[in-house]
């Protein structure tokens, strides 16, 4: 039971992550019924009546059947049979509309008693007039047809008791909506069907627990992460970000494991004779004073949404008081920073309560910069190849993370882009998540340690002195 329930849970998650395609197969289905509704509209139906009068032999024949089997009316079962018979309908065509062939006149006809000296013609047809002028033709036809002295029942007086005057059925708005939603029952169904296909064949992993495991490396934080698509974009991030208070928690608290201590405290102090500055060489960073902390964030080319984790980490950082700079350096992947380093380029509003605090920086391969002396954390964005990932030639920081959006990645992926940080001298230690599953219960973290083994309370010692006496 339990493995039964752990399947349709994760269906229904597939099915909640693939909501959109869920939702356009249904609303296609609505689209489809609806068409169909208005290509085949609803059929109408018209009634005549035809009484009959039954010979006096035939009564008394009937009623010896109804005294000795309980009341078969073999009289009125035997003229609807006559009455949708091959001679009754062929004589009924030149005068039906629309003109049709036998067997669809036999498809839209139907006989029946009301009772044993009544039976009802029932046509059906596209519009009213279609299906009043069938059923009138039809009745017609066959009081023609038992009133001759050809038919092969004898001779019967009938008379239509009342023609085909008013046609029922669906209107057309019914029968869209009745095939409107049948046709999202289908879509539905068929998009849930596609989906669950689709999800059982997705290898990228979304919980927590699956992004740290694929690694074995701890989730630290995982926070909503803003789509910038522009340069505007970056700049109005840098300008007015600011996290709720549970991800400003977890961001704080991930800084703090990173080995950022003093953080929300006030600036650091100087003594004003640090001094630092970018080595190409050895590419590391130097300060006079050690106060300094260094942070890569790192994600793949396929990730978009990952590459705002190291921005809006640094935009967090400033918003503590801590004098903050973001350095875009050479990228494997130029192309996914391009609206970034141009962001870095413009300068921010004179008004932003981070001005001050936030600085941008962007250098190329071979260059360096200037590092003002008062910075106290640097965040380093890199952005390798999710294919085939290489590290670019970035400046060293004191640690190093990968940010990655739930979902984006595979397993594989982050074990690779992890490889390659490892073989350049980067250990990985921590990972940001972007853009969690709200349906993600699961923390991402190294588990807590067991308690110890609470320990009996201790008895009393006999026979031990506790006190010295003179």
């Amino acid at each position: 039971m339990s493995g039964k329930a752990l399947d349709l849970r994760r269906s229904m998650q597939i099915i909640r992550r693939h909501k959109f395609l869920v939702g356009f197969v249904v609303v296609l289905g609505i689209a489809a019924g609806a068409a169909y509704a208005v290509l085949k509209p609803p059929m109408l139906t018209s009634t005549a009546l035809v009484a009959l009068q039954e010979p006096a032999s035939v009564q008394q024949s009937a009623n010896n059947t109804t005294t000795t089997t309980g009341g078969i009316d073999t009289f009125t079962a035997t003229q609807d049979i006559v009455a949708g018979s091959y001679p009754v309908l062929l004589h009924a065509l030149p005068d039906v509309r629309p003109a049709m062939s036998f067997d669809e006149l036999r498809h839209n006809v139907q006989v029946g008693s009301l009772s044993s000296d009544i039976i009802s013609v029932n046509a059906k047809g596209k519009n009213a007039a279609d299906a009043e002028a069938t059923a009138n033709a039809v009745a017609n036809s066959y009081i023609r047809y038992v009133s001759s002295p050809g038919s092969a029942v004898g001779r019967i007086e009938a008379q239509l008791l009342e023609s085909a005057s008013v046609a029922t059925g669906p209107t057309p708005v019914k029968q869209m909506t009745i095939y409107g939603l049948l046709g999202g029952l289908a879509g539905a169904l068929i998009g849930v069907i596609v989906a669950l296909a689709v999800g059982r064949n997705d290898r990228r992993v979304r919980a927590r627990d699956e992004i740290a495991n694929s690694i074995g490396i701890p989730v630290l934080a995982s926070v909503p992460v803003a789509h910038p698509s522009a340069a505007r974009g970056w700049t109005k991030l840098f300008e007015n970000y600011k996290p709720a208070a549970v991800h400003s928690w977890q961001l704080r608290t991930a800084l703090q494991q990173l080995g950022m201590s003093g953080l929300g405290l006030d600036r650091p102090g100087y003594d004003g004779n640090g001094s630092s500055f970018y080595d190409n060489d050895r590419a590391s960073i130097y300060n006079g004073d050690g106060g300094r902390f260094s942070l890569m964030v790192l994600s793949l080319s396929s990730d978009p949404g990952a590459l705002a984790l190291g921005p809006q980490l640094a935009v967090f950082g400033a918003s503590q008081g801590i004098p903050t700079s973001l350095v875009i350096g050479p990228q494997q992947d130029a192309a996914a920073t391009a609206t970034l380093r141009t962001a870095c380029a413009m300068p921010l509003h004179e008004e932003s309560m981070r001005h001050g605090m936030l600085r941008l920086i962007a250098y190329d391969e071979g260059g360096g910069f200037d590092m003002q002396p008062d910075t106290a954390l640097l965040i380093v964005v890199a952005v390798v190849d999710s294919r085939a990932p290489k590290m670019p030639d970035t400046m060293r920081t004191n640690a190093t993370v990968i940010g990655v959006s739930a979902g984006a990645a595979t397993a594989e992926q982050l074990a690779r882009a992890a490889v390659v940080a490892g073989a350049d001298g980067r250990e990985i230690t921590g990972i940001l998540v972007a853009d969690p599953d709200p349906a993600d219960q699961t923390t991402g973290r190294i588990a807590h340690l067991g308690r110890p083994a609470r320990r009996g309370l201790p008895s009393r010692l006999r026979g031990v002195v506790t006190e010295i006496k003179r």
